[in-house]
């Protein structure tokens, strides 16, 4: 059994990989806004945070740090999306849009640290949007370019611990049928499910990193 903490829990594939994680005997720390979805669940642990407000995500790791001594796995899965021309966008907007899908990934995994095991994996989440040289979309400018820190974050976190552990990877997720993706594109139809990309997202983070370490994975079989 293994211990993983996961963002982005109550929807989408978080809430798969919440779901099969548990089902597998898995103790799994579930990071959500919304945590009715989650309630109940036997493995499921989840917690109430806004990861916009940094003050929640730092009263987050205290009270988890007298339950939970060891985590094997952290999965920085959450991710906000703003679908908007560039020209109608805010900046409010788009540091919002960074608040969660860069900052509270580095503010997190800066506090968690100290408690995840050394031969452990940190794997974030990012998109194909967020890869130098990939199809590019308008109306993504926020999201696709928080991804895109989130790919490099990832890069130099792997090169800063390689001595010590733990080891950091990304996957560069395509289309998947989820919520997200019809706020991105309405009506278009994923070739992947939710549940199919959690099954094969879940054997890559609690085995990957016998094989990757500082990797950007592209996982995409469709554009977008």
């Amino acid at each position: 059994m293994k211990t993983l903490l996961l963002t982005g829990a109550s929807r989408g594939v978080g809430f798969e990989i919440c779901k099969q994680a548990a089902a597998a005997g898995h103790r799994v720390i579930a990071l959500s806004r919304n945590i009715t979805p989650l309630n109940g669940i036997q493995n499921i642990h989840p917690f109430a945070v806004d990861l916009s407000i940094e003050s929640a995500v730092v009263n987050f790791v205290e009270e988890i740090k007298t339950s939970f001594k060891s985590i094997d796995v952290l999965i920085n899965n959450a991710g906000s999306l703003i679908n908007k021309p560039f020209l109608e966008i805010s900046s409010s907007e788009f540091e919002e849009v960074y608040k969660v899908n860069v900052f509270a990934v580095a503010t997190l995994t800066r506090l968690l640290l100290p408690i995840i095991n050394i031969k452990g994996h940190i794997l974030n989440i990012t998109s194909m949007g967020g890869v130098q040289g990939s199809a590019k979309f308008p109306g993504l400018s926020a999201y696709s370019s928080s991804k895109g820190a989130l790919v490099i974050l990832t890069e130099l976190l792997a090169e800063e611990f390689k001595e010590s552990g733990p080891s950091f990877n990304a996957l560069a997720l395509g289309a998947v049928q989820t919520e997200m993706l019809e706020e991105a594109f309405p009506g278009y139809q994923a070739p992947l499910s939710a549940a199919q990309m959690a099954d094969y997202i879940i054997g890559f983070a609690l085995k990957g990193h016998q094989f990757y370490n500082g990797k950007v994975l592209p996982i995409s079989s469709s554009t977008p």
